[in-house]
């Protein structure tokens, strides 16, 4: 690990100031970045810890929704009762994700940004356009069972690892933040996490120092809330590929996967099939999906896992 400086804020205003210089970056749970700093592909020079900005409250909106404040610990989400309650597969994905140890320590925010599981990110002896911009990819041609198979590009097939963000994506959740001005902004999750594209290493739309202060839920979504995770093992894995749902009571039903891409993925196609079984569905999730020989399985995968979540709502189509 890299020498660093350190510095602990106690106001969000301190925090953005701080986080601006370059080479700082913002601390929390730690679950991501320690372990990315040991291997030195992070390398901040300054690391600005944002656990003393209260940023830890769930609090009923307005409008009827939650505000999640970006330093809610998983757990804490997810044994909320406003959350069990109304948004129940956010609970659902959330204990689905890691260990209840991890659980303990990471934070909303830092869920929503983790950074790929691709393996060929982690080893530093190896081209990855996500952590050297410009070198190449070893995953294209390499081992890539586990990669993506929806909005990738010829830079990059890395996926994104979070649980939770699925369940956010499903529910249309906000991510609020503020930058170092006090220029505040509300940005869709859906337009939240970037497709690797040319730029691979510009994984979301935050602005160098810019903070996320919480996020927010809009009113709650009636129905029967699903999140089915598929993996390699019981436990304390990252999904193959995951399923978030929610089926409402008037016959429609929304949709989010996880481990198929780069970012949650959410199509609006997928919703409008329906009614016409799972099979409609999947084929409209996976419309241009692009494999390799080693993942080309994902898309059987994903059928079969939207044809177990119908059956479970009577559907056998």
């Amino acid at each position: 690990m890299q020498s660093f400086t350190y510095e602990r804020p106690s106001t969000v205003a301190e925090a953005a100031k701080a986080a601006s210089r370059p080479g700082a970056r913002f601390i929390a749970g730690g679950t991501n970045l320690i372990d990315l700093m040991k291997l030195q592909i992070e390398t901040p020079r300054h690391l600005v810890d944002v656990n003393r900005l209260g940023l830890d409250r769930i609090e009923e909106t307005d409008e009827g929704g939650l505000r999640i404040g970006a330093l809610v610990r998983n757990t804490d989400l997810a044994a909320d009762r406003r959350v069990r309650r109304d948004y129940a597969v956010l609970t659902r994905a959330l204990v689905s994700g890691a260990s209840g140890q991890l659980r303990n320590k990471a934070t909303t925010a830092g869920n929503l940004l983790q950074r790929t599981r691709c393996p060929y990110f982690y080893d530093t002896t190896k081209p990855c356009n996500k952590r050297q911009p410009g070198s190449g990819c070893a995953a294209i041609g390499g081992f890539s069972r586990n990669l993506a198979v929806l909005g990738t590009s010829e830079a990059c097939i890395a996926t994104h690892p979070s649980d939770m963000a699925v369940a956010m994506r499903l529910l249309d959740a906000t991510v609020e933040t503020v930058d170092a001005s006090g220029a505040t902004r509300a940005i869709p999750i859906a337009d939240f996490h970037r497709l690797p594209g040319d730029t691979p290493e510009r994984e979301h739309m935050l602005a160098a120092g810019e903070l996320i202060t919480g996020v927010v839920l809009p009113r709650p979504i009636a129905g029967r809330h699903v999140y089915r995770k598929v993996r390699d093992r019981a436990s304390y894995a990252f999904a193959v590929i995951s399923v978030a749902a929610i089926f409402g009571r008037d016959g429609n039903a929304r949709y989010a996967f996880g481990g198929l891409a780069p970012k949650p993925w959410r199509l609006a196609a997928a919703e409008g099939a329906t009614s016409r079984g799972h099979k409609a569905v999947a084929e409209a999730a996976l419309n241009g999906a692009k494999t390799t020989p080693q993942n080309a399985y994902k898309l059987a995968l994903t059928e079969r896992t939207l044809a177990a979540i119908h059956a479970e709502q009577g559907d056998a189509a």
